[in-house]
């Protein structure tokens, strides 16, 4: 707590700029005898984060649809696993160049925007895949997914910026966390539904008729997730929820530099440790989670559809973790130790899963899997909402999409590397690969500087308002408390 106090108070230089011109203001507004501004909470933002809830599970749950029946799917269009493993990565190949023009299109444009272009994308990619249901169709495959990955980069980053543009100080980690629990919960029904709805079936013509109900599903619910986003999504409430929304609202979008945020960002000591230790930590989740089948299959023939239940164990209890995470950051405000404690708990779980695989009892897989998704998917929102801190007043979508463009370098190297290490060696070997890396990070969020800017300014904020009715009360000698008639 001594380290925490003197990084919030005691790191003035480019730390506490923004404390200063939250001073700054907070004087002029009591010598030209200004309220500090009016801030409202409105009910719609539950359906806000709710809707992108719905519509983040929709591409997520598209992520995984191919990995997690990886034997069926290279024997209906007649290719390596190595190919099917692609349909996952290219979720993350095709973040990394995109994310920066998507950060700086949603700091122009706003949520409705990239709302719109998301849930269009997905839209289109699920019925170019409706019509790929062949054995020689496999390019029209990676069309439609390519297509549901550009989207994926549109949902990515927004959790943080939702919650904040909507939220007030008291729920933005918990809202943050229903953010992304609609993805984790994607990935849940992605690895449970692909088994139950494509069984492992010799004759390919009824295997093709199965994947295509279950593309036709998929596209059903993106279309209908599409024209609700269209009806329902706004793009920001009309008063804003904090004191530090309000803040950044008078910043004028032409004073406004993304290559400017970008840089103060790489500046940003404490947010680049972050970056790092976020991209191994999820980029272990997403290695974990391509290969899982094949991880399942290699000690336990023939259990496709355990496989899947096993994956939905994992994003299950991560969902879970993410919630009690996003509350307790609400009420604690303990972000560096929550992170660090979280984070060395998935590394006693990802050690401990290593080391059960292969005692051939399934239901062991089961609780130990659950026990590494409860740490190392609750990671996610803590994560998102660390970075927002470390880095207020930048953009949200900004530091969130850093995050995420680590994690998708890093989930494709471990993801390349595991599955050669598999084939060479064991599973053993390749999950005790991502043990090595997840020890590394542990360390490395351990130096990580609990800078709390955001909590900082919303505290700056409420003193600035306290002092102003005190100002009132001292130039009018009258009470801001209403009276009371007997």
């Amino acid at each position: 707590m001594g380290d925490e106090s003197k990084s919030m108070e005691g790191e003035v230089n480019d730390n506490i700029y923004f404390s200063k011109a939250a001073v700054t203001d907070a004087e002029v507004n009591l010598e030209h005898h200004n309220p500090p501004p009016e801030t409202h909470l409105y009910r719609k933002r539950w359906i806000m984060v709710l809707l992108f809830s719905s519509y983040s599970l929709c591409n997520s749950y598209q992520w995984i649809q191919y990995g997690i029946i990886n034997n069926i799917f290279m024997r209906f269009y007649g290719v390596d696993s190595f190919a099917i493993d692609w349909m996952s990565m290219i979720y993350m190949l095709t973040y990394i160049p995109l994310i920066f023009p998507v950060s700086w299109l949603l700091d122009k444009k706003g949520l409705r925007v990239i709302a719109l272009v998301a849930t269009a994308l997905n839209c289109a990619g699920t019925w170019i895949k409706v019509a790929s249901a062949r054995p020689d169709l496999f390019p029209v495959t990676i069309l439609g997914q390519f297509m549901c990955s550009v989207a994926q980069v549109f949902i990515l980053g927004m959790p943080s910026r939702i919650a904040s543009v909507w939220f007030g100080s008291n729920e933005v980690s918990t809202a943050c966390s229903i953010g992304v629990f609609g993805n984790q919960l994607g990935i849940a029904i992605g690895f449970l539904v692909p088994p139950i709805l494509v069984p492992n079936v010799d004759d390919l013509d009824k295997l093709a008729s199965h994947i295509r109900v279950m593309f036709y599903i998929t596209a059903g619910v993106a279309t209908f997730l599409f024209v609700l986003v269209v009806i329902v999504f706004q793009e920001r409430p009309e008063i804003p929820p904090t004191h530090a929304q309000a803040a950044a609202r008078q910043i004028s979008p032409e004073s406004y530099s993304y290559t400017a945020s970008i840089l103060r960002l790489l500046r940003n000591k404490a947010f680049i440790l972050l970056v790092i230790t976020y991209g191994l930590n999820v980029g272990c989740f997403y290695a974990v989670s391509t290969l899982l089948n094949r991880m399942i299959i290699e000690h336990y023939p023939g259990e496709e559809v355990n496989a899947g239940r096993i994956g939905l164990t994992i994003v299950i209890a991560g969902m879970v973790g993410s919630l009690i995470c996003g509350i307790w950051l609400d009420r604690s405000k303990t972000y560096k130790q929550t992170t660090l404690a979280v984070y060395l708990m998935s590394l006693v779980g990802m050690v401990i899963y290593a080391f059960t695989l292969n005692l051939g009892h399934l239901w062991v897989v089961f609780i130990t899997a659950g026990t590494l998704g409860f740490f190392m998917t609750g990671y996610l929102p803590l994560g998102f909402e660390f970075a927002v801190e470390l880095t207020y007043p930048e953009s949200e979508g900004t530091s969130s999409g850093l995050l995420n463009c680590s994690a998708q370098v890093f989930g494709i190297i471990f993801t390349i590397c595991q599955g050669k290490i598999m084939d060479s060696f064991n599973t053993l070997a390749g999950n005790l690969f991502l043990c090595a890396f997840l020890l590394i990070g542990t360390f490395i969020t351990a130096f990580i500087k609990s800078d709390l800017r955001r909590q900082l300014a919303n505290q700056q904020a409420l003193a600035a308002a306290a002092l102003g009715r005190s100002y009132v009360q001292d130039h009018t000698g009258t009470s801001l408390l209403p009276s009371t008639h007997m």
